[in-house]
């Protein structure tokens, strides 16, 4: 046997330098992305802080008494889905502006914690690792699934060229 190579030095030496510059390339990029990702995730945080800051300067603001006029009606525009015998609708109480801000600015804080309570748990890796957990599973499931699929359709591909062979 002799101590040639069939592929020349420079090929390997080319192929293994390419593959290395490809995996540094890799972890260069997945470094960015976290801290990217790190960088929204702090903004996110901030503007949570901020939101919850102004909610608490809204609440300790007094708010006047609105004043309410006798001759204040509110008028429903339509009555479909409502029934002919039914009593007629009752004014609805009305929202004082200071109020409807108020109630908005906590609906949007609550909404904004809930999504980065939401960020959080689903960046978290727990949870990536039992998501990829669960997924090789799938993927396991499915291939012996299909290669007992197959053994199965050969038996009776087989038990019907069998049958077919025997005169009758």
């Amino acid at each position: 046997m002799s101590q040639t190579w069939s592929v020349p030095g420079w090929v390997v030496l080319a192929t293994l330098g390419t593959a290395l510059l490809v995996v540094v390339l890799l972890v260069v990029a997945l470094l960015r992305s976290h801290r990217r990702q790190a960088a929204v995730l702090d903004a996110a945080r901030a503007e949570v802080a901020a939101l919850a800051a102004r909610l608490e300067a809204v609440e300790q603001a007094t708010l006047p008494a609105p004043a309410v006029r006798a001759d204040d009606t509110e008028y429903v525009v339509t009555m479909l889905g409502r029934d002919e015998d039914e009593a007629p609708l009752e004014p609805a109480s009305a929202v004082p502006g200071p109020l409807f801000a108020d109630l908005v600015l906590r609906e949007g804080v609550v909404q904004a914690a809930s999504l980065a309570a939401g960020l959080r748990r689903a960046l978290a890796p727990e949870t990536r690792h039992r998501i990829r957990f669960e997924m090789r599973r799938e993927v396991k499931r499915a291939r012996k699934q299909r290669r007992a699929d197959l053994r199965e359709a050969k038996r009776q591909f087989d038990a019907n060229q069998r049958a077919a062979e025997v005169p009758a």
